[in-house]
């Protein structure tokens, strides 16, 4: 299939996935998961940085329409996008650099190290912005560590589950 429409499945199902699902579901007020940015991660490891950067504002500025949230995602995804490069050098290498990288054949720990930097990131701007005010530095670090946490197993659930089946 076409990469391009591949992407255009991914996207409108990771933000029906989290708006019809995920965003439902709320666990002792501290625990709540964005597996939306899968589609961040997943994007093609040729796509340029402002094709990437475009694309994940786009991600973020949808989400922001439908939980009238005034630009939360929108930065926080745009962000992501810029720091993408970098989390994919860090977390595999030289496979990077040549573009010959496999997700589902480097390994779990790169991988896990991967999902973990950009959930991270994502997740530490959007709480800040929500929050906005370093008067809520321990409510924002606790949001960000206990979603983060449950939303990078899910993560590596949700992609191990869409990797391709072997020829």
């Amino acid at each position: 299939m076409n990469k391009s429409i591949t992407n255009s499945i991914r996207f409108v199902f990771f933000i029906l996935l989290q708006l019809y699902l995920l965003d439902n579901f709320l666990f002792l007020d501290y625990i709540n998961p964005y597996v939306y940015i899968i589609f961040i991660l997943l994007l093609p490891i040729s796509m340029s940085s402002i094709q990437v950067m475009l694309l994940s504002f786009l991600l973020g500025l949808t989400l922001d329409v439908f939980h009238n949230s005034g630009g939360v995602h929108a930065a926080a995804c745009l962000v992501l996008g810029y720091f993408r490069p970098l989390a994919l050098r860090n977390a595999f290498g030289v496979n990077f650099d040549f573009q010959t990288l496999k997700f589902y054949g480097e390994g779990f720990k790169p991988l896990l190290v991967y999902v973990s930097i950009m959930v991270g990131i994502h997740h530490l701007v959007m709480f800040s912005m929500e929050a906005f005010s370093l008067a809520y530095i321990p409510r924002i670090l606790t949001n960000t560590l206990y979603s983060g946490i449950f939303s990078i197993a899910l993560i590596i659930l949700v992609i191990y589950f869409l990797k391709p089946s072997k020829k």
